[in-house]
């Protein structure tokens, strides 16, 4: 979830059939023959939207028992369920928990922590946890498995990215990082039941959207100590669900996994459900047949059929980065008349696929955040108007000697061909021509000297707008500088305020004054958001698609009806 969405597709993707298409394989568990199951997964995600009828409503109350079965498309089968690494993010969050939850509106909610105090003007947070919590060994939840849990983040191994959230935030997470401390001074265990988070400025908002991230969850001290590596093969956790046992082919191929209801669970009620199986092998005609329950929409046959489907909109962003230290693109004027130009609606549908659907965007900060809203009176596409302005503007050559390039950081798709197809049609109704090329790494980008546009494929790492203003728009960020390589010292400004402002509302009112220098300056287009379809069999019941997508789907509130 770290690599700023500036690049290939990560493992999430997969979840919803970027990486093939599952083949049909009998599968047989241990003591009784299933067929199973999905990873489930999407960017930072918002409010679930019904494509058709959905399956809730008034009806019979929720029975318990049933094995939920979903299918997914990450092949092949990773086993190892660590959070803190590409996973299955679907079946650890069944298995863990964090410290806080999201609501449906992004909102930070108690989960493992019964409470939270904020002090010391935002520097200081201090969690209760909630009594009676076990791992499902048995063993009661103590601080002393949260700092562990949270240090493991920051420590310095290969793989680990997530170190970066940590270490300018938490006090002595860099000396940490550094091999410079025995632990992290800012993670204290003050008693059993309480933990503490000091951090090096006004951070406690922020802090708990970092909190509720699915690598955030909280691992039992004393099993990854004794067990190293090992324990995430079958994990032990607090969530609704426990590690059961393989799914296996007849040549004993691990493909799948089944848990099962964790009878002890603290919530407010154990989980409707008897167990859950999921499995990349398994095909749509097994969920027409009626034994899997769950899959990504992959066929027009599927929406045909009428089933329920959902869709979400996630916190997947695409823009298109321009060039800001190339002439003409380093005019803003320029850079506003090609945005007036273009018509999102119609890249959007060209980019679209049957799993993932697109809507156009006109602001920088999602407006499904907390705090922000959608633009406005956003400026309407006028190619007319667009190509007066850069007649005008462009006197002497005229757009008509003016050529971008497209550039992609990833491989030729049919999407992205699509795509540079529809804006090289609507460019050329600018004078403009248009050229695409294909990167083989996000570094190739510093040596295009000539004006370029960049198609961007932001998937926010944190619901915050934080994680979206300071790497693609801050002027020392890194990841702006593969980009845009924009700079504008009243935007360095305003983000220094933010990380100075213990008030959340006035902190989020620096970021809307951040986003309308954005819109004055247009360092990048704002093209569209992702939006993502499941289908679910009619029986299933209990579905409540959380803000933060699928891979938070609550599945402990799933049951299934006669």
């Amino acid at each position: 979830m770290q690599n700023h969405g500036c690049g290939p597709r990560d493992e999430k993707d997969a979840f919803f059939g970027y990486d093939g298409v599952a083949q049909m394989i009998p599968i047989r568990v241990a003591r009784r023959s299933v067929i199973a199951a999905l990873a489930l997964s999407a960017g930072l995600a918002a409010a679930a939207v019904p494509a058709s009828p959905g399956p809730q409503g008034p009806g019979p109350a929720p029975r318990y028992n049933g094995t939920f079965r979903i299918k997914g498309n990450w092949l092949p089968f990773n086993r190892v369920f660590d959070p803190a690494l590409a996973s299955h993010y679907f079946i650890t969050e069944q298995l863990f928990d964090g410290l806080v939850k999201f609501d449906a509106h992004y909102n930070p909610m108690p989960s493992l922590a019964e409470y939270w105090v904020i002090s010391d003007g935002g520097s200081r947070i201090t969690f209760k946890l909630r009594g009676g919590v076990r791992f499902h060994n048995g063993r009661e939840l103590t601080a002393e498995d949260v700092k562990y849990s949270l240090e493991r983040l920051v420590r310095d191994r290969p793989g680990n990215t997530y170190y970066q959230y940590f270490t300018r935030k938490v006090a002595g997470a860099e000396a940490y990082w550094q091999g410079q401390a025995a632990e992290v001074s800012g993670f204290r265990v003050v008693d059993p039941s309480t933990f503490e988070i000091l951090w090096t400025r006004p951070f406690g908002s922020v802090g708990l959207y970092l909190l509720g991230m699915p690598y955030c969850k909280v691992l039992p001290k004393d099993l990854l100590e004794s067990q190293g590596r090992g324990f995430f093969n079958k994990p032990v956790g607090t969530g609704p669900f426990k590690f059961a046992e393989w799914i296996r082919s007849p040549r004993l191929e691990i493909l799948g996994v089944r848990l099962e209801r964790n009878g002890a669970y603290f919530g407010a009620h154990r989980p409707y459900l008897s167990a859950v199986e999921y499995s990349p092998h398994f095909t749509d005609d097994q969920f027409e047949e009626g034994s899997v329950h769950l899959v990504t929409v992959t066929t027009e046959r599927m929406l045909r059929r009428r089933y329920p489907v959902l869709e979400n909109d996630t916190l997947r962003t695409f823009f298109l980065a321009l060039s800001c230290d190339v002439p003409p693109l380093d005019r803003p004027e320029v850079r506003r008349a090609i945005a007036l130009g273009l018509d999102k609606a119609r890249l959007a549908g060209a980019y679209d696929t049957i799993s993932n659907v697109h809507q156009p965007l006109e602001n920088f900060i999602p407006p499904l955040l907390p705090g922000y809203f959608p633009r406005a009176g956003g400026p309407a596409a006028d190619p007319s108007a667009a190509k007066l302005l850069l007649d005008r503007l462009l006197t002497g050559s005229g757009p008509g000697g003016l050529t971008l390039r497209l550039l992609f950081e990833s491989e030729r798709t049919d999407a992205t061909a699509r795509f540079g197809r529809e804006l090289e049609r609507q460019l050329a109704a600018l004078g403009i021509g248009l050229e695409v090329r294909y990167l083989r790494r996000p570094e190739d980008a510093r040596d295009v000297r000539a004006p370029y546009l960049k198609f961007l494929d932001y998937n926010m790492d944190y619901p915050d707008a934080e994680n979206i203003v300071v790497p693609l728009f801050q002027s020392r960020s890194v990841v702006n500088g593969l980009n845009s390589r924009y700079a504008n010292p009243r935007l360095d400004a305003l983000v220094g305020l933010t990380e100075v402002e213990s008030s959340w509302e006035r902190r989020a009112g620096l970021f809307r004054e951040a986003e309308k220098v954005l819109f004055q300056d247009v360092p990048a287009i704002p093209l569209f958001s992702e939006r993502v379809r499941i289908a679910l069999r009619p029986e299933v019941r209990g579905v409540k698609v959380p803000a933060m997508g699928f891979i938070f789907l609550d599945v402990k509130e799933i049951w299934l009806e006669d």
